[in-house]
Formats: C-alpha cells, structure tokens, sequence
C-alpha cells in the first residue's frame, strides 16, 4: 500500500455509540480539583496534537475548572482564542531568564494537576517546579521520579502494537479516570482578526469566491521534503480543474516558495501569514496539499480534507488527525520510518523523493471524488 487513508479518530478501540470511558481508574478525587496545567513543549504539530487532550479535559470538568497549557513561545500564536482553554502560558526556549520566569508563575498557580505530555528533560523539571499535588508523566520519562504519578506504556493502556502521538497524550489523562476511548479530533479556533485578513488577502488575489486548495511544499528536513517541482505540478493539474493553488512556508523557506512559483505553469498565490491566519486561510480551503508538517496538523484541525506526502516521519504516530478525508501517500522502504535528520542509507533521502507525483494526483482525485 502506498496510499494510505488516514485513521479517523473515532475508530478502533472506541466504544461505539456509547459515552466514551477512561482507560483506568481515577487516581484521586477529581471533585476538589480546580486547576489543571498541560505541558506540551517543542514543534506546531506536537501542540496541535495535545488539543484532543484539552478537548477530553473540558468536557469531563466542570465550566469553572481552569484549564491552562504551556507552550513555546513561538507556537503559541496557533492556540489563539481556543474555546476550551483558559490561559496559554509561553516558554521561551533557550533563556535562563524565562525559564525561570515560566517556573514562578506555574507555582503561583497552585494547580492541583499537571500533565506533562512532553517527556523532555525541560519539561519534567518545569512539573515538579509547579508544586501541584498531582503530577502525571509516563514511567519511562527520564526523570520519572519527579512524578508522583507513573502511568504504564501507552501501548498498554490502548492494547495495541502502534499508538498516534494523540493517544500516546490521551492514554495519560485516560489512565488517571478521564473518558478518552472516542479519540477526540484535533481543533483549533477561527480568530475574526484572521478570517478578514484572509479575506483581504482572497479578495486581492481575485480568489474571494473561488475554489482553492493550499499547499505547504516545505518541511523542517530535507527526509520530509517532496520536490517543488512536483508540488508545481500538483497545482498545474488542480489548475485544470478549476482550483487555483495557494501557496505558504515559513520566512526562512522562501525559496521553496520561489522555485514552486517560478516551475509551475499555472498561477501560484503567495501568502504571507500569520499562524492564525494559517488556521483560517486552511478553513476556506478546498483541500490541503502537503508535506508532514505542523501546517499540516492545523489543516486537519479546521476540518480540510487532506493529501500529505510522508517521507522519513512514522506515519503511525505522526499521520493526520482529522474528522475530514485524508490520504497519506508514501514510498515503502525497508528504512522508513526513522530519525529523520539525514538519511543514514543513501546520499539523499530516496524515500521522499521516489514518491511519483501520479500517487498524490490520484489522491486528490479520490478526495475531489469523495466530496462530490
């Protein structure tokens, strides 16, 4: 199998029709708890992930329980106006001086729970900076002992050989008594600011009416980057089919940007945006077309059908999220998945690259089709 269906989150393991239930019991009387922090450090795509984790937290406490997360400075932006959470607390990766700033108003907090989705060295020590009565990580954390709350593998808890990244966060709340079984989806809020400047943007470009589909032909490494040339392709074939091609990446990838522009035969729209604006400029979209990247996770937050191209990424734990179609499309090698840094068996990583542009056209077909 090459093209591969993304996992709707509601399926395996999920109890049917029923109300969804916790993967153990609770650890401790959840009547008197009032405050509840997330940690979730690093990428976009590792905070888009942890909001099926807040979803399952809101819905299972009360309106007046205060639900806070912690996050990178730098992503925080993503989380903008989200409806079931109280207080984004940012971290400023690399400075002494925020680190501490961070550690002295997560203890001022005085939460009664803290959940460390992450697993990093930073953030283990940032749980146990906060004091809070409860502080909940996996066994096989470095440092686990700052916790006084130790769940098994996730593996275990689902009962399966492979877990995503959302319900190895999920198995931790589900562990200490919070229902998760029904795999809530990612979601993240439409802000009114990004929605009119997105309209701006549409209407400049002669798009405001007009069926489009959003590409992202950049990645963090070149093992999850598929050529531009052939996302340049990808949008000359939407483009006979009367859907124009919008384009974005980050400020140090322009020149993918460039060379996607400068090879396709059909108009690409650059935009320049804000990671809000991404989230709704995903919304209005018709479809998203992708590398594995954080940008692709916002898509699959707003609810846009999907076609991501994977590289070296582990598409168990790393595919789409969404309540929406999504294709993967992959290259099967026998070294694929792996670190993904470089590639460790070839002078350049084959496993992105061998993927034929004919494999994400069929995909989109079948997306376009699904849609009709």
């Amino acid at each position: 199998m090459f093209e591969q269906p993304s996992r709707q989150p509601d399926s395996a393991a999920s109890i049917g029709d029923d109300a969804p239930a916790p993967l153990g019991p609770s650890r401790w009387n959840w009547n008197t708890v009032k405050r509840v922090l997330l940690i979730r450090l690093r990428s976009i795509g590792d905070t888009v992930l942890s909001t099926p984790s807040i979803h399952a937290l809101r819905r299972f406490l009360p309106d007046d329980t205060e639900i806070d997360i912690l996050v990178e400075d730098w992503v925080a932006p993503v989380l903008a106006e989200h409806p079931f959470i109280n207080r984004v607390i940012t971290f400023e990766r690399g400075s002494l001086s925020g680190r501490a700033r961070v550690a002295h108003e997560i203890r001022s907090r005085h939460y009664d729970v803290v959940y460390n989705l992450h697993g990093g060295t930073t953030a283990t020590f940032l749980t146990r900076a906060t004091g809070a009565r409860h502080r909940v990580g996996y066994a096989s954390y470095q440092y686990s002992q700052l916790h006084n709350h130790q769940a098994p593998s996730p593996l275990l808890l689902w009962g399966q050989q492979k877990t995503h990244s959302v319900e190895q966060q999920l198995a931790l709340l589900g562990w200490t008594g919070v229902p998760v079984t029904d795999r809530p989806p990612t979601r993240l809020a439409v802000t009114r600011e990004a929605e009119a400047r997105i309209n701006q943007i549409l209407t400049a470009a002669g798009l405001i009416d007009k069926k489009f589909a959003l590409i992202h032909p950049a990645a963090a490494f070149a093992t999850k980057q598929w050529a531009a040339g052939n996302f340049a392709k990808v949008a000359d074939y939407l483009a006979a089919k009367g859907i124009a091609a919008v384009a974005i990446a980050g400020p140090n990838q322009v020149d993918v940007l460039n060379e996607l522009i400068s090879t396709a035969e059909s108009r690409i729209v650059a935009c320049d945006v804000l990671l809000p604006e991404v989230s709704a400029l995903a919304s209005r979209a018709e479809l998203f077309v992708g590398n594995d990247s954080g940008i692709a996770h916002i898509a699959a937050a707003v609810g846009t059908p999907s076609v991501v191209v994977f590289g070296s990424s582990n598409i168990a734990h790393w595919r789409p999220w969404n309540s929406a179609p999504a294709e993967v499309v992959f290259e099967e090698m026998p070294c694929q998945p792996c670190h993904g840094y470089f590639c460790e068996k070839f002078p350049e990583p084959e496993c992105i690259l061998r993927v034929p542009v004919a494999r994400v056209t069929s995909a989109i077909e079948r997306l376009l089709a699904a849609k009709r």
